[in-house]
């Protein structure tokens, strides 16, 4: 695909829409903490990321999301942009404090006037809305009760998912419970770096069993006040590759393989949480509650998995790292090709992780939720060319494609992001966008790789040899 005014990148042989299949949903994700910010309009409450932002030091650069990118006000905007850019569906996230401002209880008609509106604005663009519950912004007021460390969490969390079925549920079909429950419990409650900040295995384990148990509790609530609805949850998931063929390091990576990749697929496929002999870290899940082992209470027979991947890791052996005995070798340290977060680019390693999740029983349908890069990006004259951006997208769609064609069960993707955003510890420096923000003026720039998009969606060819 050639984009008049831009250089060509590589040439390829042909990568068409068509080839995926006239019922291949495309959309594009964004999210509310990352995107809305409006924090304390109109009856929101606080959420754990606007106290942890709040906090010197937590955030790159003392960025706050108070205003995002202010989609809040511009939700009109964005949403016509994804229309204008060829998608068929829009992501977003509901704030949990802005529907229920004290988590609990009392119930914000403001915040379900907004999320009508938005609601609204993508089905009068053509849009189908996709509503994920829960992107990581808690109630404050809940974390000051403990947070996803309370054993009342899955109740909180299941009141809350109640009042948006039935508020929303006439209008949306197309339901995501939780956001990558592993990053959230493990960055959030065991390595402190993200909101709300707690660290320790003593907080790790707990938030892993009632995120787990929330991923059921919420799919159960859906099916039961959403006429047909179609149900997911969306996962994170990374290649993990020993570093050598020491047995050290085989062992190490499989111990990340278990954190990183089955901890939350694994219960609510089956029940169970993952086994694996010699690993301190599931001997100490089991045994601080046995009934966690097996639990229909975990099973939820989802529609769909979201899968969410960026990158592969490889991991070698580090016997002073606790638990998991682990440590990763960053792509920059092995000098192979990287993003602007650091992150590995390898779409082998892409497709191979599509024909893993396409292999649980269970698993009978596959949507790429997210999957992005990010790249110190440029606004000159008017133009952001970001063609690294562009060639990310199209390596990793032509190995989607040969997934799907090899039979894994893949039938939408959906990019990340339309605009760039608060990009949580990492503040406003990472641009994920297809879309440039200036996040002093909020002005809009349709980057060239959302040029990409526009072409690859509404051309339907994307032969760079044109």
């Amino acid at each position: 695909m050639h984009i008049p005014g831009y250089p060509q990148l590589t040439d390829h042989a042909q990568l068409a829409r068509d080839a995926f299949g006239s019922d291949f949903t495309w959309g594009v994700s964004i999210a509310a903490v990352q995107n809305e910010g409006a924090t304390g309009v109109d009856g929101k409450g606080l959420s754990i990321w606007d106290v942890f932002a709040s906090r010197r030091g937590k955030i790159k650069s003392g960025h706050k999301p108070g205003m995002a990118c202010d989609f809040y006000h511009r939700y009109r905007e964005d949403i016509f942009l994804a229309k204008k850019l060829g998608f068929k569906a829009f992501r977003f996230s509901i704030s949990w404090p802005r529907i229920l401002p004290e988590g609990t209880g009392r119930v914000n008609p403001e915040g379900l006037r907004y999320y009508h509106a938005v609601i609204d604005t993508c089905l009068e663009a053509g849009l189908t809305p996709y509503v994920t519950l829960y992107h990581w912004d808690l109630p404050d007021a809940l974390q000051r009760e403990g947070g996803w460390v309370n054993i009342l969490a899955d109740a909180w969390f299941g009141a809350y998912v109640r009042v948006c079925a039935m508020a929303f549920g006439d209008k949306v079909k197309n339901w995501i419970v939780l956001n990558e429950p592993i990053s959230f419990t493990a960055l959030g409650y065991m390595l402190g770096i993200h909101a709300p900040g707690k660290k320790g295995i003593g907080n790790f384990l707990p938030a892993v069993h009632h995120a787990a148990m929330a991923q059921a509790v919420g799919g159960r609530i859906i099916r039961a006040e959403v006429m047909n609805a179609n149900i997911g949850t969306s996962l994170s998931f990374s290649e993990v590759v020993p570093f050598s063929e020491k047995e050290e390091d085989q062992l190490a990576a499989a111990r990340i393989d278990v954190m990183m990749n089955r901890l939350f697929i694994e219960p609510v496929l089956t029940g169970y949480y993952p086994v694996m002999n010699d690993f301190p870290l599931l001997e100490k899940i089991y045994l601080r509650n046995k009934a966690w082992r097996y639990t229909d209470q975990l099973r939820f027979d989802f529609d769909f998995i979201g899968v969410q991947s960026y990158f592969p890791v490889v991991i070698k052996h580090h016997s002073i790292v606790p638990y998991v005995q682990a440590t990763e070798v960053r792509a920059r340290t092995r000098n192979v090709p990287h993003t602007g977060m650091g992150w590995e680019i390898n779409a082998d390693s892409f497709y191979r992780t599509l024909k893993r999740i396409g292999s649980y029983a269970g698993v009978k349908q596959i949507l790429v939720t997210e999957n992005g890069a990010a790249y110190q990006d440029t606004l000159e004259n008017g133009h952001v060319h970001d063609p690294e951006r562009a060639d990310y997208f199209e390596q990793h769609l032509r190995a989607m494609l040969l997934a799907k064609k090899e039979g894994v069960p893949i039938n939408g993707y959906f990019a990340w992001t339309l605009t760039d955003n608060f990009e949580w510890s990492e503040g406003y420096h990472p641009r994920f966008g297809l879309v440039h923000v200036d996040h002093a003026t909020q002005e809009r720039t349709i980057k060239m790789s959302g040029k990409w998009w526009q072409t690859f969606l509404t051309n339907n060819d994307t032969d760079r040899s044109k």
